[in-house]
């Protein structure tokens, strides 16, 4: 695909599943959570009542770590019929706590593209999530210095793009997001007139998926973050 990145000023870059691994402990989470019910429920059943607890929740907590551990308590009351051992509530809780306290694995290649880019554009952090446990990610991950701005949005649609881009003063026509989540990262920009990169991730959560017909958006797509260097360079 043709781009025509050239008026592009400004870099937006989400963090989970994109500048370091995030949902993969999710699904080990939720797998190990399964084993904790199978004495009430099959891991198909588990699997899918956490997920409708996790979005029943989402108005309520948010994205991220905090609302996850939530979800499952709620979940494991709901499925064992509220017969869970205070054990096991223990054993959910510290699931949660152990994602909180993981070490930060950066994926291929970011470090190496943040540093080509940060003299030639503005980079920014935009993600979503829990706001403390993002800020401990980005201290943990040693990369904050690459960028000019972080924000932590409670969600990734068009409102909240165009809120942040007037607010911090950049033209849509000069902003470029690159992000692993087609529904946050990507359509929301194209939606609003800005230019967007797909980096996908081998694992996506099923509240990010979504059917599009990809000839009907123009973004491009690359398969790994140091692809990008090919087009802003």
């Amino acid at each position: 695909m043709e781009v025509d990145y050239s008026k592009i000023k400004t870099i937006g870059f989400d963090a989970d599943d994109t500048l370091w691994v995030n949902e993969t402990y999710f699904r080990e989470a939720e797998e190990k959570f399964a084993d904790l019910l199978s004495g009430y429920e099959t891991k198909n059943k588990v699997d899918q009542e956490l997920f409708k607890m996790e979005i029943q929740n989402l108005n309520l907590y948010g994205y991220g770590i905090k609302g996850f551990m939530l979800s499952m308590v709620e979940s494991a009351l709901d499925l064992s019929n509220n017969q869970i051992s205070q054990a096991t509530i223990h054993e959910i809780l510290n699931l949660g706590k152990k994602m909180i306290n993981q070490e930060v694995e950066l994926l291929d290649g970011v470090e190496n593209v943040l540093s080509q880019l940060k003299d030639k554009y503005r980079l920014i952090v935009l993600t979503k999530g829990d706001l403390l446990d993002q800020e401990r990610k980005l201290e943990r991950s040693n990369l904050l210095h690459y960028f000019h701005h972080v924000e932590v949005l409670s969600d990734k649609k068009e409102t909240n793009y165009s809120n942040l881009l007037e607010h911090l003063e950049i033209d849509v026509n000069e902003f470029l997001m690159i992000g692993n989540s087609l529904k946050s990262d990507v359509l929301p920009l194209i939606n609003i007139g800005a230019q967007a990169v797909h980096v996908p991730f081998h694992t996506t959560w099923q509240h990010e998926e979504v059917n599009v017909n990809e000839n009907d958006f123009k973004y491009l797509k690359i398969n790994n973050l140091t692809d990008i260097l090919k087009y802003l360079n």
